[in-house]
């Protein structure tokens, strides 16, 4: 099997080349192989290439930035999908892609599954759900997974981001009233190998289409960062800041160009029941995460 992986420098991209390797023959494309903004090398190297599986992890993800640079996220967002559906379905090749919990504006009370209707409240994740759409109709062969707050040891994230702030300060102050899963990216390149694999041994009975892939459990972005210094701390790490010097705040006493959903759970029982694959607790892949990082 031949399987084409974009964005192969990002958190997730550079997960999914160890998990795919066994699977077959895996052809890794970063940013300065194949610009997804150039519609004509991103076909050629589809055409080139000839893969029986694209797996597309590359997404323009600056939240903030996107409300100012529209083009930019939604050429990378909108349109590079739209491209893969159209030279994959040439091909008759399965294309899986990830999108995120910000198609979604948060106000629902319990977790999102896949029949609620999206309703984006940022050019982030409106961009993401235009190319979910785009993809969509142009390849009915498609996987799309949306996940949330993705951490992994390759990368910049939250969990990086608190140990760097930990480090240099005795508090934070940390937002307590958004709900999600952190989500590392070595469980969606594993989770990703397994339904190849089951794609591969049964292509005409695998179960296309948009599900929802986070990991098990839930929490705010503050008990997070605590989370994550308290591990720390008990790694024996330097740290000016502790667990309990980390102090709750609203949304609104952290205002950001982009709105965040409050509510960025998503249920993943659609996805378990249909592929009998059950997610890990986030602190398992956190934690995971945290070691690697203080492992190598």
């Amino acid at each position: 099997m031949k399987i084409l992986v974009t964005g192969t420098h990002g958190q997730v991209g550079f997960e999914l080349l160890e998990a795919l390797k066994p699977l077959g023959q895996v052809i890794a494309v970063d940013r300065t192989r194949c610009d997804l903004l150039d519609q004509n090398a991103l076909r050629a190297l589809v055409r080139e290439s000839k893969p029986d599986v694209i797996v597309n992890p590359a997404a323009y993800t600056a939240v903030d930035k996107a409300q100012s640079e529209p083009a930019l996220a939604f050429g990378v967002n909108h349109l590079a999908p739209k491209i893969l559906g159209e030279e994959a379905a040439r091909l008759g090749a399965l294309v899986i892609h990830y999108s995120t919990d910000y198609v979604f504006d948060g106000t629902k009370s319990a977790p999102y599954s896949e029949q609620d209707t999206p309703n984006p409240q940022s050019i982030y994740g409106e961009s993401k759900w235009q190319g979910e759409q785009a993809l969509a109709l142009a390849h009915p062969k498609h996987l799309i997974l949306r996940t949330s707050w993705v951490v992994g040891a390759h990368g910049n994230n939250f969990a990086k981001t608190m140990l760097r702030l930990a480090a240099e300060r005795d508090t934070l102050t940390v937002v307590a009233d958004q709900w999600g899963a952190p989500t590392s990216a070595r469980l969606l390149a594993t989770h990703t190998a397994q339904l190849i694999s089951q794609y591969a041994a049964t292509p005409d009975r695998f179960k296309v289409g948009t599900y929802h892939l986070t990991a098990a459990g839930e929490t705010n972005w503050c008990e997070y960062a605590r989370f994550v210094v308290r591990e720390a701390t008990n790694a024996s790490r330097t740290l000016k800041a502790t667990a309990h010097s980390i102090a709750p705040i609203a949304t609104s006493d952290y205002p950001t160009p982009a709105k965040r959903p409050a509510n960025s759970r998503l249920s993943t029982a659609h996805y378990q029941d249909t592929f009998h694959l059950v997610p890990e607790p986030w602190e398992v892949g956190v934690r995971d995460v945290l070691h690697t990082l203080w492992n190598t």
